[in-house]
């Protein structure tokens, strides 16, 4: 009957509600949710916190928007009222004259190669290297018989070129004597005239004999005199005081006297005055003239400085190299300073045109080339500067720039025309 009753009971519910009813439920039985509600509440459990996530970043954003923008604004007005405090140079005028060191060579200043004008053997040699000479001092005596020989031979021959000039005289005076007997003679008649003619002729043709044997002797006497001289070269002599240098003959050599393949025999030098020959570059010869001081230094004598004068200059540069040709003559009494040495000269040039002083520190080099910027009443005037030459820590100008004018070292990049500056210090411009 419980059975009967139970299932009338259960007729009118369902399996639903079965299961919500709770005394059907078995406590010890876990409850699993439903996969649909659970994914629902995921979902807006995402969504509320990307909401606030979101939020909070745009809330941020505006938080720190807001409280960055008085920096802002403060970091743009420092920026638009900051002076840049810069270090300056002052520009001076270059000197007048102008300091040029260059390489140079000495020279003696005169230089004699002797070769030999006789052909002989070295009978005596009077010199050796090093030997100081005088003008005219024998050097060394040729032994040359041969001319001797000829000589003698020609002093003969004049001998008996005299003896017929005097034989001639003889005879023209004999001419002269008959034609003066006979003439008286042959006007009065007592002597025929063919007779008075042959003494006439006779007379002149003795004359002539004279001046035959005359014109002979002369040309003897001519070469006599060239045979003397050249006898004369087997005397070799000194030109000029000075040095010898080389010696390329001794006792016994023999040497030859022909113009082309003379023997080169000694060489002397001159060394109480000194050429240095220099040669200026184009920059800089425009200055130099003779009398212009020179000073000379040689590495090998460092505490001692030889003070000179331009000489002479070329008075045109050379197309290859475009330099000027100059000679300085250093007096050298004391023969200290040799020839044939490598040294430096230093020229007082005067300038041509006037110069400017400026620091390389305080050149700006960009595409618009070589400028440098002017403080003038506290602003920067950024100016193009004319170098003329480059001494590596300064330079000099001749446009741009004017003495006395301040110009920035080391000028920051975006320093532009115009830009207010304040002074931190001022440097003056090296000495030239």
């Amino acid at each position: 009957m419980n059975d009967l009753g139970f299932r009338n009971r259960t007729d009118g519910f369902t399996a639903d509600h079965l299961d919500d009813r709770p005394f059907d439920r078995d406590p010890q039985t876990p409850q699993k949710p439903r996969p649909k509600a659970r994914r629902r509440r995921g979902m807006r459990v995402f969504a509320v916190g990307a909401f606030l996530l979101v939020a909070g970043g745009v809330a941020f954003g505006a938080w720190s928007h807001y409280s960055q923008a008085p920096e802002v604004t403060a970091t743009a007005e420092q920026e638009r009222d900051f002076v840049p405090s810069v270090r300056v140079a002052t520009v001076k005028a270059s000197p007048t004259v102008m300091s040029v060191t260059l390489p140079a060579t000495t020279a003696a200043f005169a230089q004699a190669e002797i070769y030999a004008r006789a052909t002989g053997y070295i009978g005596q040699r009077f010199v050796d290297i090093g030997d100081r000479v005088k003008q005219g001092q024998p050097l060394a005596e040729l032994a040359v018989p041969e001319q001797d020989d000829q000589i003698s031979q020609n002093v003969a021959t004049r001998n008996q070129l005299q003896a017929a000039l005097d034989q001639a005289q003889a005879n023209l005076k004999l001419a002269q004597v008959t034609w003066d007997r006979d003439r008286p003679l042959v006007n009065e008649g007592w002597a025929t005239q063919q007779q008075g003619t042959i003494d006439v002729q006779t007379l002149k043709a003795n004359d002539a004999a004279v001046g035959v044997a005359q014109a002979n002797i002369a040309a003897q006497d001519k070469l006599l005199m060239t045979l003397r001289q050249n006898r004369d070269y087997a005397s070799v002599t000194a030109p000029f005081n000075g040095v010898i240098t080389q010696r390329n003959v001794d006792v016994g050599s023999l040497v030859q006297g022909n113009a082309n393949t003379g023997t080169f025999m000694f060489e002397v030098m001159q060394r109480d005055v000194i050429r240095v020959f220099v040669y200026v570059p184009q920059d800089a010869a425009f200055g130099v003239a003779p009398g212009v001081d020179a000073i000379i230094r040689v590495p090998e004598i460092p505490n001692r400085e030889f003070p000179g004068k331009v000489t002479r200059i070329a008075d045109a540069l050379q197309s290859g190299t475009r330099t000027l040709l100059t000679e300085i003559d250093i007096p050298n009494r004391d023969e200290a300073l040799p020839p044939g040495v490598y040294c430096t000269v230093e020229l007082k040039i005067p300038r041509p045109t006037p110069s400017f002083v400026v620091p390389a520190e305080a050149i700006i080099f960009n595409r618009n080339g070589l400028q440098v910027a002017v403080v003038n009443n506290g602003k920067t005037e950024i100016r193009k500067l004319e170098v003329t030459r480059d001494f590596g820590t300064w330079v000099e100008a001749d446009a741009g720039v004017k003495p006395g004018e301040q110009v920035i070292l080391s000028p920051p990049v975006n320093l532009v025309d115009g830009d207010k500056v304040q002074l931190r210090s001022n440097v003056m411009a090296p000495a030239t």
